[in-house]
């Protein structure tokens, strides 16, 4: 039997498989609130037969939009938007969803990426972006502003009161993005953190801001629904972020009823050096697991389903996260079900769709 096929228990929540659609931002929001293009696109993927459906990198305040079009959750407008998507894809998928809920930090006031993506100054309808220091991204963006207690206690307050709307729409799984640059990453790497407080200088000060978020949301949410982080296990810089530093953060994180954790990397800095290469972050989820007893999310080049496969039975990490190889085929999952001889969940309107030699590719399908 396929293992990427067999079922995982994520806290009490059942999924019927081993594959997650990552969190893949759409920057088609209006104001924060999702659209039909989300009930579009999430539809589809709904409809893939992977065993988790991330919706996208949800910022938490308008200012914590990478994008004027990034999808949000601060307000009950933003709620209510996104709840008719989450109803209509109820209505034909028993697929779990989970939200990654997000501050870009000093990455966000950003022309869409089709647009070029460069910074957008005030003047030219963007916003004062804020970060742990005022140090910007690249030379050519302009700096954020030093976030001050009273700034961490409101950016704290708005992830619990996005976890909070997240759960009353009825999604399963909540996961804090601490990686590829934005916001608590910048918090736990030296190159961008280099405050002069308690939340600055040491990696037991750089810890302190992200595990109090994640302290927070955990503590907001009921004890059943799972809630993990996003990770960039390296900043792929000497002096940065490492994977050394990420195995005491897992640590830290497990002692606070962390479910999971989502291990990518990279995406602090332009000056970073990153050997992609097939499943090239797997590695960093194997060793999380394995030394910190965390369940990990392996994510990155990852694309063929016996490469998935292996993953899952050498034990390197429990998941396997699949976002632009899905974008360029949406039924990823049947496919691979049909190599490994797995099977999957499918509406009964596509149950004729397999091809000759694979009639049990479909659960209960007749």
């Amino acid at each position: 039997m396929s293992q990427l096929f067999t079922p995982y228990a994520l806290g009490r929540l059942n999924l019927e498989n081993r594959i997650v659609i990552a969190p893949m931002c759409q920057y088609s929001a209006l104001e924060g609130r999702a659209t039909d293009w989300h009930l579009i696109h999430l539809g589809h993927l709904a409809l893939s037969g992977a065993g988790l459906l991330f919706i996208e990198a949800t910022a938490v305040t308008p200012e914590g939009r990478i994008s004027q079009n990034d999808l949000g959750l601060w307000s009950d407008g933003t709620e209510k938007a996104l709840a008719r998507v989450v109803e209509r894809l109820r209505t034909y998928s028993n697929m779990p969803l989970a939200i990654q809920l997000a501050h870009a930090g000093r990455k966000a006031s950003t022309a869409l990426p089709w647009a070029g993506g460069g910074q957008i100054s005030p003047e030219e309808g963007g916003w004062q972006t804020c970060a742990p220091s005022p140090l910007p991204w690249s030379e050519e963006q302009r700096p954020p502003v030093a976030l001050d207690r009273q700034g961490m206690t409101e950016i704290r307050q708005a992830f619990i009161d996005a976890a909070v709307r997240a759960h009353r729409l009825g999604i399963e799984v909540i996961e804090l993005h601490a990686a590829h640059g934005y916001l608590l990453h910048q918090f736990l790497s030296p190159l961008s953190n280099q405050r002069e407080d308690t939340y600055g200088g040491s990696l037991e000060n750089r810890l302190r801001y992200p595990l109090e978020v994640f302290e927070a949301v955990r503590e907001a949410i009921p004890s059943g629904i799972p809630v993990g982080i996003r990770i960039s296990a390296t900043d792929w810089i000497e002096g940065g972020w490492d994977i050394g530093q990420s195995l005491i953060l897992a640590e830290a994180l497990k002692q606070l009823d962390c479910s999971f954790i989502h291990v990518s990397s990279g995406g602090l800095s332009p000056l970073q050096q990153i050997p992609a290469a097939a499943g090239f972050q797997v590695t960093f989820a194997e060793r999380i697991r394995h030394e910190v007893g965390v369940p990990t999310i392996a994510v990155g080049l990852i694309t063929e389903p016996e490469q998935a496969e292996q993953i899952v039975v050498s034990g390197q990490a429990d998941l396997v996260a699949l976002a632009r190889g899905i974008l360029y085929n949406p039924r990823w999952p049947w496919h691979a079900a049909a190599t490994l001889g797995g099977q999957v969940i499918a509406p009964p309107q596509y149950w004729r769709s397999p091809p000759v030699g694979t009639d049990s590719l479909f659960t209960g399908a007749s």
